[in-house]
């Protein structure tokens, strides 16, 4: 398991401030499609900082809830990866990133009914054979709303995570943008989700904004600090799931490292504002 503590995105322009920074964070994530490689620097920079730290891998293009099969051979290579670097955790997408063979470079939100949920269940069951582990799921961020969709999303990651056993993945700012955009109210979303299975907390930045109709559009580009309103959420989020392990995300505009461990640090004081209160 990954400490209950806040950790950050590993960037490798942040390699030589990360060794010689006193800022204490209790893990590093990566996306995992980064590393498929064999060798080179990425991996001998990642393997130095695995021997102080906790690590997580998160995966970005296993397109989890595509209509296509797994790609088995992309599969086998996070099994050796999760090998090599025996991480504390790993976690995907509840989303679809490719098709005929073609990966869309994007996370596209699927339509949540009996149909998807079957093949959603079965591709986790999958995945967490292959790799031999149980995965997190992490909630989407979306823009619209599926007509065709007859189950509620939070009982969408209820039915998976009961027929799986996989974890999941609570992105705190996806709950804020998924709501804002769907006009519902993010707090509520959260008495809704499957509190006791989360494993991870993640943050981020997000971009508000307006559509092409001059209506409001909030975007999730993991390229600013986090919001003050999710921050706030984070709190709530806290107290519901109790505290758990949280990654401050932040993928464009990547900062310099003292801005990412700034964020890091708030987050590690909410964690242990929580903790002295109980």
């Amino acid at each position: 398991m990954l400490p209950i503590s806040a950790g950050t995105g590993f960037k490798p322009e942040h390699f030589a401030a990360m060794r010689e920074s006193e800022a204490h964070f209790g893990f590093i994530e990566v996306h995992a499609e980064n590393y498929l490689g064999d060798g080179g620097l990425p991996h001998a920079m990642l393997a130095d900082l695995r021997r102080d730290h906790a690590l997580s891998l998160h995966g970005v293009g296993l397109s989890i809830g595509g209509e296509a099969a797994l790609d088995k051979d992309h599969l086998r290579r996070l099994r050796a990866l999760c090998d090599r670097y025996a991480p504390q955790s790993f976690s995907e997408h509840l989303a679809w990133s490719s098709h005929g063979g073609v990966h869309l470079n994007d996370l596209l939100p699927l339509p949540y009914t009996e149909t998807t949920l079957a093949r959603v269940i079965g591709h986790v069951d999958q995945t967490q054979q292959i790799l031999g582990r149980r995965i997190l799921l992490e909630n989407p961020a979306t823009y619209v709303s599926f007509g065709a969709s007859t189950i509620p999303e939070t009982e969408f990651l209820a039915a998976i995570v009961r027929q799986t056993g996989c974890g999941l993945l609570l992105d705190v700012n996806n709950v804020f943008v998924a709501c804002r955009n769907r006009g519902e109210n993010p707090e509520d979303y959260l008495r809704r989700f499957p509190q006791r299975y989360v494993g991870e907390i993640h943050l981020a930045g997000h971009d508000a904004t307006t559509d092409d109709h001059g209506a409001p559009l909030w975007i999730d580009h993991h390229g600013a600090t986090v919001a003050d309103a999710v921050w706030a959420l984070y709190e709530t989020a806290l107290h519901l799931c109790d505290p758990q392990p949280t990654l401050i995300e932040w993928d464009n505009e990547v900062p310099d490292w003292p801005v990412l461990a700034r964020e890091a640090a708030k987050a590690q004081s909410a964690l242990d504002a929580l903790r002295q209160a109980a």
